[in-house]
């Protein structure tokens, strides 16, 4: 460790992560050695039905790609195989113990001509281009019961997105933005996210959806390098690592000592209203080790003149954390020793007051109230590369900037295209040490069941309260809201 100028420098050691029969800091190398975490569990998914929705083109496509990915797909050439490894395969007889399901009853067609007629409906298309998948999908849920949904969106779809006046075709995919901030002025324009829409509306479903585009599995645009695109086993390990989850398996979680206290990771962010004109809304997403999630709706919330940020009233901060606390305890039958809030905002004084009071209130033994952003600071090393994952620094008692993404020494490189942005953490209340928080942090960015590149930015609690909240701003106080956080990825 260094210090300059009352400031101190140190390093965090990459978290494990639990698997089925050992522990790893890597996600895809652990499920390779020791299986997923559940995979000796008579509730697995041993056989998991996948449901696709597309055109016959894109239908076809993603059916024959996953069945040439349960066979195993060879690791990309490069000169860091830890970055590249090959996907094992899917399948009884593989690490993952379960197999993909497919049927001609599981799938359900649109023709190309229907998404072509979208093109008269201006602004509109997205809207109708959702309620066509919807009625297919609804078919599906209702005759097949797949576990796992998959929208397969044909380039003639995504064409007419960006030839719109909506932002872009990348809107189809919008629900893997939530690694940027999605705060009370996220998002502009009046263009509804194809992706998040189709979420909120699926809600009655009640059945998980994974969006794909026709790059993931192989059918590359014209002019559009294979530089653009992941590989494909890395493409495999993502896409059917997130099915799995999706179909209610647990492919790892955090590490936990006997001696550690019992906690609920709650994740607080806040969304704007479709129509902008009302006050933006707080939500919250309950995290126990495991990374299972339940859907906390909030009250609304009010942007201070004081520090331009959203803030909730004092009864509202209480009525919400009530709330995380109590489904933690329906779900788990006891409540946790401890509560760890992560809020996109600083907690003010009203907040604090209702945080803490419900923790009084419910017997919670310990807790810690945190304020996560990106630093505007940044730190330099020697050399080409960045600093490491793990870079703490510690500006003093409560503040802190932690290099979530950076170099990886168990990469033997950087794996990103730009310069890391670091995580501001200010710790406004609590029990433990900046320094455990710190590695806490580290360690729940690593919770992201959409990516099995082990360094991500934001920790799941915030990543997933965004998320969440970029979803609800479609669902109206009416609507059927589903508590799982499986339908919001």
């Amino acid at each position: 460790m260094s210090g300059f100028n009352g400031m101190r420098v140190a390093f965090l050691q990459e978290p494990e992560l639990e698997f089925g029969a050992g522990r790893h800091i890597d996600i895809r190398f652990g499920l390779m050695n020791y299986g997923p975490l559940d995979a000796q569990s008579p509730l697995a998914p041993h056989k998991i039905r996948v449901g696709i929705v597309g055109t016959s083109a894109t239908v076809a496509g993603v059916r024959e790609w996953l069945e040439r990915c349960a066979a195993g797909v060879m690791a990309k050439q490069s000169p860091q195989p830890y970055l590249f490894p090959p996907f094992p395969g899917f399948g009884t007889d593989t690490t993952f113990a379960a197999k993909l399901v497919f049927a001609d009853r599981l799938e359900r067609t649109i023709h190309e001509r229907e998404i072509i007629n979208l093109a008269r409906h201006g602004r509109g298309l997205i809207e109708e281009a959702i309620e066509l998948f919807l009625a297919e999908m609804r078919h599906l849920v209702e005759s097949a019961q797949p576990h796992v949904l998959v929208c397969a969106l044909p380039w003639s779809l995504l064409d007419l997105m960006t030839s719109s006046d909506d932002d872009s075709a990348e809107n189809a995919l919008g629900g893997d933005k939530a690694g940027s901030d999605a705060g009370a002025s996220e998002e502009g324009g009046d263009a509804p996210d194809f992706h998040h829409l189709l979420k909120a509306r699926a809600m009655p479903f009640r059945t998980p959806i994974q969006l794909i585009k026709p790059s993931t599995y192989g059918n590359i645009r014209r002019g559009q390098g294979d530089d653009q695109v992941q590989d494909e086993a890395t493409r495999a390990w993502n896409f059917i690592t997130a099915l799995y989850y999706k179909a209610g398996g647990t492919p790892w979680r955090l590490t936990r000592d006997p001696s550690d206290l019992t906690t609920c990771y709650v994740g607080v962010a806040f969304y704007n209203t479709r129509d902008r004109e009302t006050l933006s809304t707080s939500i919250a997403q309950v995290f126990n080790e495991r990374g299972d999630g339940v859907i906390v709706r909030g009250a609304a919330a009010t942007i201070s003149k004081e520090d331009r940020q959203p803030h909730l009233a004092e009864e509202d901060a209480y009525q919400l954390l009530v709330d995380a606390l109590d489904l933690y305890r329906r779900e788990h039958k006891n409540l946790p020793a401890r509560a760890a809030a992560f809020k996109t905002s600083r907690h003010n004084a009203a907040e604090l007051a209702g945080f803490q009071q419900a923790i009084a209130d419910r017997g919670v033994d310990s807790f810690d109230l945190l304020s996560v952003g990106s630093a505007s600071a940044k730190l330099f090393r020697r050399g080409a590369y960045p600093p490491l994952r793990g870079t703490l620094l510690t500006l003093d008692d409560r503040d802190q900037i932690l290099y979530t993404r950076g170099s990886v020494e168990f990469f033997s490189t950087y794996p990103g295209m730009y310069v890391p942005q670091p995580l501001a953490m200010r710790i406004d209340a609590g029990d433990t040490t900046a320094k455990e928080l710190a590695r806490e942090t580290l360690a729940l960015t690593k919770m992201n069941w959409n990516n099995t590149q082990f360094d991500g930015h934001a920790p799941i609690t915030i990543r997933a309260a965004r998320q969440v909240g970029s979803i609800l701003k479609y669902v109206g106080p009416d609507d059927p809201l589903e508590s799982r956080y499986a339908n919001y990825m």
